[in-house]
């Protein structure tokens, strides 16, 4: 595949992961089950989360809307690192240096425990330890870099500043942390979900939460009408798909990233790098029969709230190019992360007047340790009734002054997308040609309208069935995005990524 036709960006997103391993296929509920412990979501948290209940003891039913790890999990670029950006002087700052120990020792704890449970259940998966590197371009950063480092070291992370690179960049600053590791978290996660079925435990697909009754032991509730019954839950749905309560859909926010996959003339350097300054970069190598690819992310911004979603790929794809000169681009893919106000992740009771039920959200856009953090710690406050960490990942921790801030700012940025949504009108009457989208008026009402390349018109209310707000049409991955909290719909109506569990009401499709 030539760099010069990929820039087009026609083809669907597909990522490596996904292209590389083979669909899974576990039945959906169709009758009513009882279990110690029930888990909304089958991505990396859910099935690490079901994986140790289960090894604790427990029965455990996971309940996955779509197919295992096809979400986020799926769509990642899978470094195993307790680098987090600027992560520890920020959290110190605003939580104290306890708090910072503790989320420093808990990610340094999960990278190893993806090591030991790789050795122990003998996993291949692509497992290879890197050093991991943060970078600045800019002068300003300096003085931040050699600030984290001497923190981290603190903290008891194997930290070095140097100002040198093995990438042509005139970078000022580099901070590594040593000891870090990739892998392909498909063939990690899907050996390790064959062991959780079987002696009252379950896997389910195709089977979405659409409800929780709360009267004395958890009954979950499906799309199809069946019924988990649970002393304990877990919500690990990527954003809470329960908003009965708690609020969260105010203090999350979801941010999209973009991914592509190059194959460069020259060797990659080893390593796993991300900038330290906006717009952000990141790199790193895997291999795959196709020979050594080098994965460039970047371009992030609000959900549903970029420019054609195509444009990002193609700066992305052009900023490869401009690193490894001649590349070919093999893959290309996006995502979504869900960022808390504060930086750090919502993991524990779901409120405290919850004992039974638990959260694990929030992971910026580190998603791998953060989600072995979840399932070490929230297996620990089920089975022993507390954890080390859970302080710092308390998902009802008081909002501190620095975040009060960004707390107005996300959400008034959410009341104008819901009421520029509102007002914007398009003509009706107009031309959809094949692989177009448009928002129309019919009969006073606004309707997205999507013609796919045989000439079927498909048509949806715009409406998100979450809480309202107006969707935007996602060229790159032809799918109706929500602004406001990050909901996704095919075109066809169905739900791609929550928070919503309801699909768009569909018009009937019409044909050329």
């Amino acid at each position: 595949m030539s760099a010069a036709k990929t820039l087009d960006f026609t083809q669907s997103p597909r990522p490596y992961w996904l292209a590389s391993t083979a669909a899974t296929d576990y039945p959906s509920l169709t009758e009513d089950v009882t279990v110690d412990a029930a888990v909304i979501g089958g991505g990396i948290t859910g099935i690490l989360c079901a994986y140790l209940l289960k090894r604790a003891g427990l029965t455990v039913a996971l309940a996955e809307a779509d197919r295992l790890a096809q979400g986020a999990t799926g769509h990642t670029t899978a470094k195993i690192t307790s680098q987090h950006g600027l992560i520890y002087r920020k959290i110190e700052q605003q939580m104290g240096r306890t708090a910072a120990q503790q989320y420093a020792e808990a990610n340094e704890t999960a990278v190893q425990e993806f090591a030991r449970i790789i050795e122990e259940e003998k996993i291949d998966c692509d497992f290879a330890p890197q050093s991991a590197y943060l970078y600045t371009e800019r002068d300003g950063y300096v003085e931040k870099i050699e600030a984290e480092a001497k923190l981290a070291g603190e903290l008891g992370i194997a930290a070095t500043v140097t100002d040198k690179i093995d990438l042509p960049l005139a970078v000022k600053a580099v901070l590594c942390f040593a000891n870090q590791a990739q892998f392909h978290p498909r063939k990690f996660l899907l050996p390790l979900a064959e062991k959780v079925p079987g002696n009252g435990s379950y896997i389910f697909e195709q089977t979405r939460i659409v409800d929780i009754d709360d009267d004395r032991n958890y009954l979950l509730k499906t799309a199809a009408g069946n019924k988990i019954k649970a002393e304990k839950v877990i919500i690990a749905s990527h954003y809470p798909c329960y908003n009965k309560s708690g609020l969260y859909f105010t203090r999350i926010y979801q941010g999209r990233s973009y991914v592509v996959a190059v194959k460069a003339q020259q060797p990659y350097p080893g390593g796993m790098y991300i900038t330290a300054e906006e717009p952000g970069r990141s790199f790193r190598s895997l291999p795959t029969e196709e020979g050594e690819l080098i994965l460039v992310g970047g371009e992030h911004h609000k959900a549903g709230q970029g420019v054609d979603t195509r444009e990002h790929y193609r700066a992305l794809a052009q900023y490869a190019l401009d690193i490894f000169p001649a590349a070919e681009i093999y893959y290309h893919w996006s995502t979504q992360d869900c960022i808390t106000l504060d930086g750090v992740p919502y993991i524990g009771y779901f409120l405290p007047s919850t004992p039974n039920l638990y959260l694990a959200t929030g992971y910026q856009r580190w998603g791998m340790t953060n989600s072995m953090v979840a399932a070490m710690l929230l297996r620990d406050l089920i089975t022993k009734g507390e954890s080390p960490w859970q302080d710092v990942y308390n998902p009802s921790r008081q909002t501190l002054p620095a975040v009060v801030k960004p707390f107005f700012t996300v959400n008034l940025n959410v009341a104008s997308e819901l009421i520029k949504g509102k007002l914007n009108t398009a003509p009706s009457g107009v031309e959809i040609k094949p692989g177009e989208a448009k928002v129309i008026m019919v009969d006073g009402n606004k309707v997205g309208a999507y013609r796919d390349l045989e000439g079927t018109l498909h048509l949806v209310d715009t409406t998100c069935t979450h809480l309202g707000c107006e969707l935007r049409w996602n060229a790159a991955e032809l799918s109706w995005d929500c602004p406001c909290h990050g909901s996704r719909f095919s075109f066809e109506g169905e739900v791609i990524e929550g928070p919503a569990v309801k699909p768009l009401q569909r018009g009937k499709e019409q044909r050329d």
